[in-house]
């Protein structure tokens, strides 16, 4: 796990059917470090995936974070583990695709207040292993066109859309022009394997090498109170 120059705590599905297939529309899985082939869609599915095949198919939980000045991978593992101890799992109704902007992402369906609570506990319990954002690292998120609420949180937390602005999704596509016309087929593609109810029973550690994409470096299994059930 040494010798990442930024990491992320992220959900990504266990093996199985929806992670592979997740993983051939990608094109990569990140836990495997594999480049797969696409599937035969009719258009040209890679160039639609090319930014989240690069970060592994995945939801946000603590975007991707420099480790602050005197912390090192063994804390932020030993936290993690600590952290995955005290969260319980979360169950919500299942996944939906949907256009999110310009983007394609599957979303959960149903009440998600056990799951704003659990993204809000891991944003805010490891922020302390966060190095400081550079003026250029925050200038890429450019805050001018922020609300003056996501300011504050890029300017707290290093991400604006955290906490009540956070919104868990699984990002498809680019948002690129022909995303929107790619609904259909995702659809028909996930629809056989999006899982329901939806459960959230490990988060995972990634890394960013110094050259090339994120790639998957550890599951912790939540092992809390009583699972969470919204339903």
């Amino acid at each position: 796990m040494q010798g990442m120059k930024r990491y992320a705590v992220y959900y990504a599905p266990p093996a199985g059917e929806f992670a592979s297939r997740a993983a051939r529309w990608l094109g990569r899985d990140a836990e495997a470090g594999e480049m797969l082939p696409h599937p035969e869609a009719g258009f040209d599915v890679a160039a639609l995936t090319a930014e989240p095949r690069r970060y592994g198919f995945h939801a946000t939980l603590k975007p991707p974070f420099r480790l602050a000045e005197g912390c090192d991978i063994a804390g932020l593992h030993a936290a993690l583990q600590d952290l995955a101890a005290a969260l319980a799992p979360v169950t919500l109704d299942g996944l939906t695709p949907a256009r999110l902007g310009r983007f394609l992402a599957l979303i959960p369906e149903g009440e998600t207040a056990a799951l704003q609570a659990f993204a809000a506990e891991i944003v805010t319990r490891l922020e302390p292993f966060r190095a400081a954002l550079t003026p250029a690292e925050a200038a890429r998120r450019r805050p001018d066109t922020l609300t003056p609420r996501q300011r504050e949180l890029l300017a707290q937390y290093g991400y604006p859309y955290v906490l009540e602005e956070f919104r868990f999704h699984m990002t498809l596509t680019d948002g690129t022009p022909g995303a929107e016309q790619a609904m259909g087929f995702v659809q028909e593609w996930f629809a056989p394997v999006l899982p329901r109810p939806f459960e959230i029973t490990e988060i995972c550690l990634f890394g960013e090498p110094a050259e090339g994409p994120f790639r998957l470096l550890h599951r912790y299994p939540l092992s809390g109170a009583s699972a969470a059930r919204k339903r």
